[in-house]
């Protein structure tokens, strides 16, 4: 007869039963629930955290990645651009921003969706989801799967969640132009669905025939973070093989922009647009808004290694929740942020001491900056050999895409060892103290990496990598 084990939880209110203290009887620890041994580790901070997942049909790899941004279509490309340093931040000319006072933005310019998308589609989609459906499919082609090996793949096992923040903007923006102007009997008929934050999902999976889970994470800017984790638990859990996750945005119109010139949130620096996003530097005066996607294909490692994938990182864990405090500044003590990032280490398997990359949220804003270096110094109390850097000073703020955007640069970064520069480091916060790979790009073995997102409401999430070891 086994023994019996009891575990007596010391701190109740951690997990919502506030006034309560209570016990529980288990065969063994090991039997604990993943689920489980999360609650008692946030509960006991100085228990060992739990080993890596070896089961391969939970552990979850990347096979593939797909990007659309203002540095083109082509991973490799985006991120050489990335390491030479270049701005991709230039002056607004497809809408009449003249009247703005923030006049420049990470315009896509020259993007082309040939052999990915049939013509009729082309012209009724949104940037929105012309962007998802060709990241989301050049994602499938660097995973090794082509139009024939698609149908050897379980579509009732395969799923697509690709978030955004906005959805069809510019499809809604003209909807309601047309009612103002014209009508509403001249409304397309596309509006309504177009419009939609979810579509993007649905109409990837409608190009490559997954009927597996399909649904879209809204969370602000931490949107493709929290489809991330959705998906990697969906395989987790034994509800699909594979998914193709991510984030995607297409904000640059004059409605969204005006919207955050009123929240004053943006950047206004336009005599020098390139040097505007300059995350950490004292003369940082606000975001710069931009656009993209960026989509990974997540497998669990036993589906990968039985069609012979291609396998680019693994994905360890990652975590969301919520400051709770306000609706567009974060929590100055970074209190929700570090909580985050804890939890996101104990879903990975992993300790702090074995982070040695961080690629920040980091936004170029006044408060946004310093809160999130508030809440990494309460979980990396000794910042030497850590490197930090911040994708946005050189692509701007592609809202919910960001982070889809920033896992590609991070998994490049543990691939390559080499970690792209933070631009525009002229006159750095001293409170900062990590190294922030400031404007040249630097060699480092990474171990484990976390890329953080956070967004409007307080919303935040936080992931990890590394590379693959069987």
């Amino acid at each position: 007869m086994e023994a019996q084990h009891i575990i007596q939880l010391k701190n109740p209110s951690l997990f919502l039963f506030p006034k309560t203290s209570f016990s529980t009887t288990v065969k063994s620890p090991s039997r604990l629930s993943r689920r489980f041994r999360h609650v008692l580790l946030a509960s006991h901070p100085s228990a060992a955290a739990p080993k890596r997942e070896k089961d391969a049909k939970k552990r979850v790899v990347i096979t593939g990645m797909g990007v659309v941004s203002v540095f083109g279509n082509d991973v490799d490309t985006y991120y050489d651009r990335l390491l030479a340093g270049e701005s991709g931040i230039s002056l607004i000319d497809k809408f009449d921003a003249s009247i703005f006072p923030t006049r420049f933005g990470g315009q896509i310019r020259g993007f082309k969706s040939n052999g990915y998308i049939d013509a009729k589609s082309d012209s009724r989609l949104d940037d929105c989801q012309r962007y998802c459906l060709v990241a989301g499919k050049k994602a499938l082609e660097d995973a090794g799967i082509g139009s024939h090996e698609l149908l050897k793949i379980d579509k009732e096992r395969a799923g697509v969640l690709v978030g955004s923040g906005g959805g069809g903007v510019t499809v809604f923006s003209d909807g309601v132009k047309c009612l103002i102007e014209r009508g509403h009997k001249k409304i397309t008929p596309f509006f309504a669905p177009y419009s939609l934050s979810s579509i993007a999902s649905a109409v990837l999976a409608m190009h490559v025939g997954f009927m597996g889970p399909n649904y879209n994470i809204s969370a602000a800017c931490a949107t493709a973070n929290a489809c991330f984790c959705a998906a990697a638990n969906h395989i987790r859990l034994g509800n699909a093989d594979m998914m193709i996750a991510g984030g995607v945005d297409a904000p640059l119109i004059p409605l969204e922009l005006g919207g955050f010139v009123a929240c004053r949130a943006l950047s206004r620096r336009n005599h020098d647009p390139q040097r505007a996003s300059r995350p950490w530097d004292k003369e940082r005066d606000g975001f710069v808004l931009s656009e993209g996607a960026g989509v990974l294909v997540m497998e669990s490692l036993d589906h990968a290694m039985r069609r012979g994938a291609p396998i680019l990182a693994e994905y360890l864990g990652g975590a969301v929740n919520c400051d709770a405090y306000h609706i567009t500044n974060p929590r100055p003590d970074g209190f929700s942020v570090s909580s985050c990032i804890k939890r996101s280490l104990i879903d990975a398997g992993v300790s702090a001491e074995e982070v040695n990359y961080i690629n920040a949220h980091a936004t170029s804003t006044l408060i946004g900056d310093l809160a999130e270096v508030n809440a990494l110094k309460k979980v990396f109390t000794n910042t030497k050999g850590i490197k930090m850097n911040a994708t946005k000073s050189m692509i701007g703020h592609s809202m919910g895409a960001s982070g889809g955007l920033e896992a590609i640069a991070t998994i490049k970064a543990i691939q390559t060892g080499w970690l792209h520069p933070t631009i525009n480091q002229f006159n750095p916060e001293p409170a900062v103290e990590f190294d922030t790979v400031a404007n040249r790009k630097q060699q480092h073995q990474i171990n484990v990496a976390i890329s953080n997102s956070f967004g409007f409401g307080g919303q935040n999430s936080v992931i990890a990598f590394s590379a693959f070891k069987p």
